[in-house]
């Protein structure tokens, strides 16, 4: 089985360079991830916002001036919504990027990918050590 996941991880380790931007190869996973990708990404997201909000809240409510406490807020969120657990091309070819990115930026982890092929979550798994 390691000698599948090192050899998974090669062939993943080749990125694809598509209008300028840098995306995972198409892995072909089953309709059943595609379909349960879809219908979890939304609160995936929501519960990460939800998180993120709290953050926001205590960088406000932490001592220094009001306009430190703004502008470390406004920073933050310029860089939070730029995260997949924010705001995500969702797109089939993106799927195994979206997952990696929601798990690499903590708003999932590797156990939320219960119920995905075992090929996914592998791959998945194995992309931690990229």
């Amino acid at each position: 089985m390691s000698a599948q996941i090192n050899d998974l991880s090669l062939k993943m380790s080749v990125f694809v360079w598509e209008g300028g931007n840098k995306t995972m190869p198409n892995m072909n996973y089953p309709e059943s991830d595609w379909k349960l990708f879809r219908s979890k990404i939304s609160d995936w997201q929501e519960a990460y916002m939800e998180k993120l909000c709290k953050e926001y809240i205590d960088i406000l409510s932490a001592d220094g001036s009001s306009a430190d406490r703004f502008w470390a807020v406004e920073e933050r969120i310029k860089a939070d919504r730029k995260k997949v657990g924010v705001q995500a091309e969702i797109r089939r070819s993106q799927m195994f990027y979206n997952i990696v990115s929601l798990i690499r930026e903590g708003a999932i982890s590797l156990e939320d990918l219960d119920g995905f092929s075992e090929e996914l979550k592998q791959a998945a798994e194995a992309s931690m050590n990229w």
